[in-house]
């Protein structure tokens, strides 16, 4: 494991990212590969000494699923080589599946013992999965809650289910605002700063704003689309930022009607593109797209994007701030999390929960940043200075004390659920409060489903 000085981590972290980064719902690749990755580096004496004094210990051998994506293909297949040099008797066997489908292969060969020992997946399908029994508990004597709760962000609790932790990141992400500095001069505005209030969001995307004499969009003040980011921006951010909760503390209630907030949050999201026209959806075909292109003055997004910009639109003259904020402070976090399945035992559980506790090493993690671009999700890695003062990372880390996981029941629906709701006012004219009764309902009655299921086990 290479540790790197503070030097070198500067020069790295500032160029992050000629890799391309997915969300929690991106496709990538195509035909599913497998790699056994073995060392033919020179092992050092400790290596060395680790190899004698195992050499008659049983092998052991681990199957590990991720999904395809070169960044971070590349640098698991570097790790499992670290790993084993550390541990000579454990192999690790990796096997990339292309994005779309990824569940469906675990769901046909998991339940079959045929599937992985340790699989990486988007913590939003986390119950689906402990629901569908694919998952056991992270083992408690190096997973325990207390050190759990010490050593991560608190949003990891997302991947608490039924009193039980059943997976760990490595790596987080948070959103923020990404915004065009040539497009602030070009508008007049200081490109120093942006928004910081949903007031000023709104009073500078209209500056920002460009349209032809037809009425068509010229460059967008917001990108808004609905069903990239600004679902998660919704549940994690505004309706915190507008005074309320999202879900309650047992997981069982929407609580978007709960205080006026959530209605509040809904409107002012939808008013951004029906009202003050700043953008409209499918611009250049999606938000990101939009904002390489000097299309969209503004963008939220994930962290994720750094290195999809720098490798898209490297002359691309943008900063990154928190976002805007109303009566409080939020924002939303994701991640994607390792776990162990169901039929893994004896040697190989122990072989899996060493693999996990590799992987979610300070220096693991730190290359995770470097190579990948997420942010460490443990909060000693996350909060050191070369993160925290680093100008595209560190509004990113600045926002992680107060960013909120949503608990998806089920990612995919409750996403078609809140686009469907924004789609009703904005194409249809059907009225917000109507709208949104609808969207709270049919969420609700998603939960209930799900929670009625899981109270017969």
């Amino acid at each position: 494991m290479t540790i790197h000085n503070r030097a070198a981590k500067g020069a790295i972290v500032s160029s992050l990212g000629f890799v391309i980064l997915l969300t929690g719902c991106s496709a990538g690749g195509s035909k599913p590969a497998s790699t056994s990755v073995a060392s033919s580096a020179a092992p050092s004496a400790t290596q060395s000494a680790a190899a004698t004094a195992s050499s008659s210990a049983e092998k052991v051998t681990i199957e590990y699923w991720q999904y395809q994506f070169p960044a971070k293909v590349d640098l698991i297949t570097k790790l499992i080589a670290d790993f084993q040099k550390q541990n000579p008797n454990i192999e690790v066997k990796q096997t990339n599946f292309p994005y779309d489908q990824y569940n469906e292969k675990v769901a046909t060969l998991v339940p079959a013992g045929k599937g992985p020992d340790v699989i990486n997946l988007y913590y939003g399908w986390l119950p689906k999965y402990v629901a569908s029994g694919y998952l056991q508990p992270l083992p408690d004597s190096a997973f325990s809650e207390d050190k759990i709760k010490a050593e991560f962000f608190p949003f990891v609790d997302t991947a608490k289910l039924n009193g039980k932790y059943y997976a760990i990141p490595t790596a987080v992400r948070t959103l923020a605002l990404f915004y065009n500095k040539d497009l602030y001069t070009k508008a007049g505005l200081d490109p120093n700063k942006p928004p910081a209030t949903w007031e000023e969001l709104v009073s500078q995307g209209k500056k920002l704003t460009e349209k032809d004499k037809n009425g068509q969009y010229v460059v967008e003040g917001l990108a808004w689309q609905p069903n990239a980011q600004l679902h998660h921006w919704y549940r994690d951010a505004l309706v915190y930022q507008a005074g309320g909760k999202d879900i309650s503390d047992d997981r069982r209630k929407v609580l978007w009607k709960e205080t006026p907030a959530g209605l509040e949050a809904f409107k002012y999201l939808v008013d951004l593109s029906f009202v003050h026209q700043l953008g409209t959806k499918d611009f250049y075909n999606d938000d990101i797209t939009a904002f390489k292109g000097g299309h969209a003055a503004i963008t939220i997004d994930g962290s994720f994007q750094l290195g999809s910009i720098k490798k898209d639109a490297p002359n691309l003259n943008y900063a990154i701030a928190p976002l805007p904020s109303y009566k409080d402070k939020a924002t939303q976090v994701s991640f994607w999390a390792n776990a162990i399945t169901k039929n893994v035992q004896g040697k190989k559980l122990e072989a899996a929960t060493k693999f996990l506790q590799f992987l979610t090493s300070k220096e693991v993690q730190e290359q995770w940043v470097e190579k990948v671009g997420e942010l460490p999700a443990k909060k000693d890695v996350a909060l050191q200075d070369i993160y925290k003062k680093d100008e595209k990372l560190g509004p990113f880390i600045s926002q992680l004390s107060y960013a909120h996981a949503h608990y998806f029941v089920d990612e995919k629906l409750e996403k078609d659920y809140f686009t469907d709701a924004v789609d009703q006012v904005v194409l249809n004219k059907v009225p917000y409060d109507k709208a949104y009764d609808e969207l709270v309902a049919k969420t609700q009655k998603l939960y209930d489903e799900y929670w009625a299921k899981q109270d017969k086990k």
